[in-house]
C-alpha cells in the first residue's frame, strides 16, 4: 500500500495534490510542532501586481513553541475568508475556468472551522476530489495511537501502523532520511519528482509554484493533465 504523509497546507500547489493521487492512503501529519511562516496557514497566487500571499490569520497569544498543527485556532475576529474570496476573484475573474469554480470558492470560504487543520484538510480534500482523485483516502496522524519517536522513527511508526508497503515523500525527505531503518521495517520509499509542464498562467512570468487554484482556474478538468505526469522512477531503498 502506497502512503504519503504530509503536513495539513492551505490551499497547496500541484505537487501536494500529485501526492494525494499516488497514494492509496493519505496521512495528514496534524500533530506535530506548527511552524510559523510556513504553508500550513498561507499560500500564493498571481496577480497583476505580482504574486500576493493569501494568509489565515491565527491565534498566537500564549501559543507556546511546539504547540501541534491541530491546535492553532483560526482567528475569525478578522474578515479574511471575505477577502481571501475577493483576492481570487479580482485576479482570475478573466480566467478561462474561474466560473466553473466559483460556487465550489463560495462553499469553502463559508466554512466558519475553529481550527486551521480542520479548515484545511477539509478544503484540500475538497480540491482533490473535485480534480479526480476519488480513489484515495485521507486520515489524519492524530487518529492514530502510540505513535512514539522522532523523525524518521515517528513516520516510520506512523507506517507501520497503517499497513504501508511503500513510502512516497518529497526530494527534501533525502537530507534526514535514513534509508536503512526502512530496509529493516520492510518498507520501500521513493521520492518525488516535481518536474511538472508549464501552463498558460494571467499574469507572467510562470510560476510553477502557485496554489493549486492557478492551475485549476487556468485549465478546468484538464489540470490533472498538468499533474499526472507519468514517469520512470525507481524505488529507493
Amino acid at each position: 500500500m502506497n502512503v504519503v504523509i504530509l503536513q495539513p497546507s492551505y490551499i497547496p500547489w500541484r505537487g501536494y495534490f500529485d501526492q494525494i493521487r499516488r497514494a492509496d492512503l493519505f496521512i495528514f501529519y496534524d500533530d506535530i510542532q506548527y511552524d510559523k511562516h510556513g504553508w500550513r496557514n498561507r499560500n500564493q497566487i498571481k496577480t497583476h501586481q505580482g504574486n500576493q500571499w493569501l494568509t489565515i490569520p491565527v491565534h498566537t497569544k500564549g501559543v507556546t513553541q511546539g504547540v501541534p498543527i491541530k491546535d492553532v485556532r483560526i482567528d475569525w475576529s478578522k474578515p479574511w475568508a471575505k477577502s481571501h474570496l475577493k483576492s481570487l476573484t479580482i485576479s482570475y475573474s478573466k480566467a478561462p475556468h474561474f466560473k466553473g469554480y466559483l460556487l465550489l470558492l463560495e462553499e469553502i470560504y463559508q466554512r466558519r472551522d475553529e481550527f486551521l487543520a480542520n479548515f484545511t484538510i477539509e478544503t484540500s480534500i475538497v480540491l482533490a476530489r473535485e480534480l479526480g482523485f476519488a480513489s484515495t483516502r485521507f486520515m489524519r496522524s492524530s487518529e492514530l495511537s502510540n505513535i512514539e519517536g522522532q523523525k524518521t522513527d515517528r513516520v516510520i511508526n506512523v507506517l507501520k501502523q497503517v499497513g504501508a508497503t511503500h513510502y512516497i515523500c518529497g526530494p527534501s525527505a533525502s537530507s534526514y532520511m535514513e534509508p536503512e531503518k526502512f530496509d529493516a521495517a520492510g518498507i520501500t520509499f521513493e521520492y518525488m519528482q516535481y518536474d511538472y509542464p508549464e501552463y498558460s498562467q494571467m499574469y507572467p512570468p510562470y510560476d510553477p509554484y502557485m496554489s493549486i487554484l492557478d492551475l485549476m482556474f487556468m485549465t478546468g478538468s484538464k489540470a490533472i493533465e498538468h499533474i499526472q505526469v507519468e514517469r520512470e522512477q525507481e524505488h529507493e531503498r
